[in-house]
């Protein structure tokens, strides 16, 4: 949500206070970008469920998921070009993340 709004934007600007400002008008106004921060808020009240039932050590492997999920989304959404490296590096984490949850 946030890539594909900011793609929309005009280019970032110069000064410090103005980059502020921008960020903060964007994050108010644009409920495209605001939703995607009331999303990673409701994201983290779920993380915060999920350690009341599991480990951290089992969970937080999990969060690698976000590196597969954005691998696809950016294909599927922004027409970015997968090759060898990335398929084989996201399959990697997969398979380690298998050899992890297996152990308990």
């Amino acid at each position: 949500m946030l890539k594909w709004r900011m793609n929309m934007q005009a280019a970032l600007p110069e000064g410090f206070f103005s980059k502020v400002i921008f960020l903060v008008k964007l994050i108010l106004f644009d409920p495209f970008i605001f939703s995607g921060f009331f999303a990673a808020f409701i994201a983290s009240l779920f993380w915060m469920a999920a350690m009341t039932k599991f480990s951290i050590s089992y969970a937080y492997p999990f969060m690698s998921l976000a590196f597969v999920i954005v691998m696809l989304g950016s294909a599927i959404f922004f027409g970015e070009q997968l090759n060898a490296y990335k398929i084989s590096g996201t399959l990697i984490i997969v398979f380690g993340l298998i050899i992890i949850s297996r152990g308990y």
